[in-house]
């Protein structure tokens, strides 16, 4: 037997989208169209493929192993395509990038300008993605690199068939209240700060994950009274005197110094690995965009040596 591609990428795009209605609208079908093809190729594999919930649907166990065939044969095809618009000088090249909000802030504006300033024609996009998401998109060619991030104690994703390197260690800093006791001390020793209330994200998110590893390390639990994962947010309760945080270096270049006072952590430098991920042999606007966004990860780790 042999899969039909098209039903194959109604269910890649479905397990992407986390429900049928909205991999309907994204595919510009109706939701019924996508059922239809959906319980066909159920049909054909004589097994269910999707686990109808209240709040979506997500791949059964035997869903999920075709569904990751499914990204990889949908990434050739879409390679494919890339390799001719390359060749034929008539038609655009597309990119499509995924980055997380802080890389979206500093690094893509400039790689994304510079690019198309060389490449007037190209079609360029951008879609805000928070990891651990998007490997899968570019596995299947929906995206052509995506800009990650990994935190001190968050496992690594697994990427098979994708290249990942890394694109800037951007280093965590301590943000105190300006009035904190501790405002004028030079580097900050967590310990000491075992009493504060501490603003980080909620329990499994990344930021969170990496202030428990820390502070396990030093045997004390943090008391985290405000949970955000928006780094803004975090330095507005910073500056109104509610808490401490750890924040990324790559976020202060417009902080509020009046407000918030900025630290390094003694004997250590825990570091945000902000990486770009890509299909093996990535055709050669991927290569430039990667690039470009290594001489703006340049700029900001330079920024951040002065924080």
């Amino acid at each position: 037997m042999e899969l039909d591609a098209a039903r194959l990428r109604v269910l890649v795009e479905v397990a992407h989208a986390g429900s049928i209605a909205e991999a309907a609208r994204r595919l510009s079908f109706t939701p019924s169209a996508l059922s239809q093809q959906i319980a066909k190729l159920e049909k054909e594999l004589d097994t269910r493929l999707l686990e109808r919930r209240a709040t979506g649907v997500r791949p059964t166990p035997v869903g999920a192993i075709l569904v990751e065939h499914g990204e990889r044969v949908l990434g050739e095809l879409r390679a494919a395509d890339a390799a001719v618009r390359a060749a034929r000088e008539d038609l655009p090249q597309r990119l499509a990038l995924g980055a997380f909000a802080t890389a979206g802030k500093v690094l893509v504006p400039a790689a994304l300008a510079a690019l198309e300033q060389r490449y007037p024609r190209a079609e360029l996009s951008l879609l805000d993605l928070e990891p651990p998401d998007g490997y899968g998109l570019v596995t299947s060619g929906d995206l052509d690199a995506l800009i990650t991030h990994r935190y001190p104690g968050v496992a690594p994703v697994p990427h098979p068939g994708l290249d990942r390197s890394l694109l800037l260690g951007d280093p965590l800093r301590v943000a105190l209240p300006a009035g904190h006791r501790l405002r004028d001390a030079g580097e900050i020793d967590l310990a000491r700060l075992q009493t504060d209330s501490w603003i980080s994200g909620a329990v499994g998110v990344a930021s969170r994950t990496a202030l428990r590893t820390l502070t396990r390390a030093l045997s004390i639990e943090p008391r985290v009274a405000y949970e955000t994962a928006d780094y803004h947010v975090t330095l507005a309760l910073v500056g109104a005197g509610l808490g401490v945080a750890l924040v990324p270096a790559s976020m202060l270049g417009d902080v509020d110094l009046r407000r918030v006072s900025i630290h390094r952590l003694r004997g250590r430098t825990p570091v945000r690995e902000v990486s770009i991920v890509h299909r093996r042999r990535p055709p050669a606007l991927v290569q430039e965009l990667v690039s470009l966004l290594r001489a703006s990860a340049d700029d900001v780790s330079r920024a951040a040596e002065r924080l």
